[in-house]
């Protein structure tokens, strides 16, 4: 093939190149323009509509800590609207599905949300289904508004890095090459990245134990009938919803997985599992999946990230792949930011992997767990049974919807208080001219000071409105926890709390821990 290449000096210097624009780079480019960073996203895809990302294979599942994302960012009413699958579940609804394991459900009836001491019902306090390319459509019109610049149809071949510290991100777009100059480079380009790939990065897992299968198919009007639901057999599981959407998994070890699937050899498969003569009509669409399970050693290698499925890959089951990507954009944009912009306290950026990581390790071994009790033979069928009479109890249920649901998402922040390292409370300050909500407060990603008691000596650390990437806020909330003063991340995590007498020290601790050294507080040093 001939190409002719374009020289990458002429091209504009980007603060950070992200090499992919599905949801996560997506969410992420709008949390980095958010704070006045240029952003250059590159998509291999020319079109980003696709039959996947539609009803049925679309669907997936937001958790609440995904939910909260957007709502802190004013997104959750776009992602709602208009949404073919959005599905509200608020509340504790008698009978309605909340969630699964291994295709053991449980409803909201059955756990007690009332455990979760540090919740405040809020617009984001649900989990709901969402529409893929609905999901990707709002992000990428929020990115356009804030000034993304976005080139689809480029593929990323490979990048370098140059003695000045700058990425250089080759590419090809229409048999033509073209580079790209950025300060950092982020891959958010999939389960095959190639930024990870040419990067080093180590990924590390387990290996599959069965091809997944999900398609839309007719029955023939002559075929032997299958049972409704989820069917585990000698053989596998499967399962046909009345809409058609047909998902089995066939453990051969992954072996047919990315081969063409035609539909005499899913009606091969689906045979073969469940010991019916089904016969198949027509199949629109279909596509296969796995359960590997493999993770990034680090996310960060020098000035290259990695996040969503770019560092970690793990089966479908349960629907936490683009919640656990929404939740490394959500945790790396306000802190490469700062850094950017100079105002980041050391280490900073290394908290990037030591929060994430080990929350998408959680989630792999989550994924394993449900492989586990869906192979085929006795010892499955009986540790099934085992867990769905743990999920019938209250407690167990309640063990299951904090996972699935992600209420139990903490990060490690080396404090003893339960709330410290959890998502902060949605709390409504009663202030002149109506309440106003933490939620509301985090849109514009400045970190939170909030003092219910109206402290003399934290308002006077704040000498303006806004101070190096905390916002001061004094007001009496209608309910307080027990708590008088929390520090919130620009990702909505409690970085610090007070519940009695303020120890002003402790506070400085956190914030020069999180925002660096403020230039407030050496100015009030030297008044002192």
């Amino acid at each position: 093939m001939t190409t002719q290449k374009s020289v990458g000096a002429a091209s504009p210097t980007y603060d950070v190149i992200i090499a992919g624009a599905g949801p996560v780079g997506l969410f992420l480019a709008c949390e980095l323009r958010l704070a006045d960073v240029s952003v250059l996203m590159l998509e291999q895809s020319a079109d980003p509509s696709s039959p996947l990302k539609r009803l049925p294979f679309g669907m997936r599942g937001l958790t609440i800590p995904t939910m909260e994302a957007f709502y802190r960012r004013g997104l959750l009413d776009d992602i709602v609207k208009d949404n073919p699958a959005s599905i509200k579940s608020l509340g504790l609804q008698p009978g309605k599905q909340a969630g699964h394991f291994a295709g053991i459900t449980f409803s909201y009836s059955d756990f007690d949300s009332s455990k979760w001491e540090y919740r405040l019902p809020n617009p984001a306090d649900t989990n709901i289904a969402a529409e893929l390319e609905r999901v990707e459509k709002t992000l990428a019109e929020r990115a356009l508004a804030v000034g993304v610049e976005i080139r689809r149809g480029v593929t990323v071949s490979g990048f370098s890095r140059s003695d000045d510290d700058m990425v250089t991100v080759d590419t090809i777009a229409k048999s033509e090459e073209e580079e790209f100059r950025g300060k950092w480079l982020v891959g958010c380009d999939g389960g095959r990245s190639t930024i990870r790939k040419v990067g080093g990065f180590e990924f590390v897992g387990t290996e599959p134990e069965f091809t997944g299968y999900s398609a839309k198919v007719e029955l023939a009007a002559d075929s032997e009938p299958l049972p409704p639901g989820k069917n585990n057999t000698s053989r596998g599981m499967y399962s046909l919803a009345p809409s058609g959407q047909l998902v089995m998994a066939d453990f051969d070890g992954g072996a047919h997985h990315r081969e063409e699937v035609t539909l005499e050899h899913l009606q091969s498969v689906l045979r073969r599992i469940s010991g019916i003569n089904a016969t198949l009509a027509t199949v629109h669409v279909a596509t296969t999946w796995t359960d590997r399970s493999a993770q990034a050693t680090t996310y960060r290698k020098g000035s290259v990230f990695l996040a969503g499925d770019a560092a970690h890959i793990h089966s479908p089951l349960g629907g936490q792949g683009l919640n656990l990507g929404i939740g490394d954009a959500m945790n790396l944009g306000w802190k490469l930011a700062a850094t950017i912009h100079g105002r980041a306290p050391g280490g900073l950026l290394d908290t990037y992997t030591t929060e994430r990581h080990p929350i998408g390790q959680r989630v792999l071994d989550w994924s394993r767990a449900q492989v586990a009790v869906m192979r085929p033979g006795q010892a499955s069928r009986a540790l099934e049974a085992i867990f769905r009479d743990i999920m019938q109890t209250r407690d167990g249920a309640t063990y299951f919807a904090e996972r699935v649901l992600g209420v139990s998402l903490r990060y490690d922040l080396g404090s003893g208080h339960p709330l410290v390292g959890r998502s902060a409370p949605d709390f409504e300050l009663m202030r002149e001219g109506g309440g106003m909500t933490v939620g509301k407060l985090l849109e514009l990603g400045m970190g939170l000071l909030v003092d219910f008691d109206s402290r003399r000596e934290l308002q006077q650390l704040f000498p303006k409105r806004w101070t190096n990437g905390i916002e001061y806020l004094a007001g009496e909330p209608k309910e307080r926890l027990g708590l008088s003063v929390l520090l919130i991340r620009p990702d909505g995590i409690v970085a610090w709390v007070c519940e009695g007498q303020l120890d002003i020290d402790e506070f400085l601790t956190a914030a020069r821990c999180w925002f660096g050294a403020e230039n407030w507080i050496v100015s009030r040093q030297k008044e002192a």
